[in-house]
Order: C-alpha cells, then sequence, then structure tokens
C-alpha cells in the first residue's frame, strides 16, 4: 500500500515521502498513531500544493538574502566605546552590538547569530565580519571601533 508519511518516521522515510509499505504496518501502526495518510488522489494533491508553497517561500527569501547581502556591502557600522590609553577597549563589542546598531543606523534587521565573529572585538580599530544570511548567502560587513 502506498501512504504518504505526515512526519519523519525512523527507518521509513521523511515528511511529505510517499512510500510503500505493507497493509498491515499502515492499518495498524501509521494510521491510527496519524503518521500517514493513504496516497490517494486528493491527498498527493495537497502535498504537491504544499511542496510548491514551501519552494515559492525559499525563493523569496533566497532573493530578500540577496538583496540585503548586497545593501550589507556598502555599510560600514562605527561603534563608539570607552577606551583605554592603549586603544584596548573597556569589555568588548559582540554580534549582538553590531546588530543592534546596523538596526538603530541602517533599519537593517539582522539577528545577532547570523553575524559570524571568531572573538569578540576588544580594541580600536577595522574590522570585517561575515554575515550569514542563508545557507547560500554570505557577506562581510565592514564594523570601525572607535574611541569616545
Amino acid at each position: 500500500m502506498k501512504v504518504i508519511l505526515k512526519q519523519d518516521v525512523k527507518g521509513l522515510g521523511k515528511k511529505d515521502d510517499l512510500v510503500n509499505v505493507s497493509d498491515g504496518y499502515a492499518r495498524n501502526f501509521l494510521f491510527p498513531r496519524g503518521m500517514a495518510v493513504e496516497a490517494n488522489e486528493s491527498n498527493l494533491n495537497i502535498v504537491k500544493t504544499r511542496k510548491e508553497a514551501e519552494k515559492t517561500k525559499r525563493d523569496r527569501e533566497l532573493a530578500h538574502a540577496r538583496q540585503l547581502a548586497e545593501k550589507l556591502r556598502d555599510v560600514e557600522v562605527v561603534i563608539r566605546a570607552k577606551t583605554g590609553e592603549s586603544g584596548k577597549l573597556f569589555g568588548s563589542i559582540t554580534s549582538k552590538d553590531i546588530s543592534d546598531k546596523l538596526k538603530d543606523d541602517f533599519k537593517l534587521d539582522i539577528d545577532r547569530k547570523k553575524i559570524v565573529m571568531p572573538d569578540t572585538i576588544k580594541s580600536t580599530g577595522s574590522y570585517e565580519v561575515d554575515v550569514k544570511l542563508y545557507p547560500e548567502v554570505s557577506s562581510r560587513l565592514k564594523v570601525r571601533i572607535e574611541s569616545e
């Protein structure tokens, strides 16, 4: 019997996969637990529509990420912080600080988890940090730390 999985089933397949299982396994295990539905015409159309909607959503997110990456290439974030005599900061600059500054100055809402820094910034100067916007879309952002 062909069934469409409603959730991931270990050893069988992932959600929305069309799999062939024995009749007893489908009727006695998968259907009562709500893990699968019968692969009839209407259920196949529902799955097809859902997959097309997900693909459209991914394409829209990818286009938005590419557009945001283009904007980030031209942006330089300037953060002023208290420093000692040698240019060393009192504290450090984290990805959250950079994210907040982008939101305040440029109206760009980028999650702090998407800003990839090898370590926190602890001295004045210019730095470049990576911003991973989408799995295959990333950009470099210029950050300049100045003393107050």
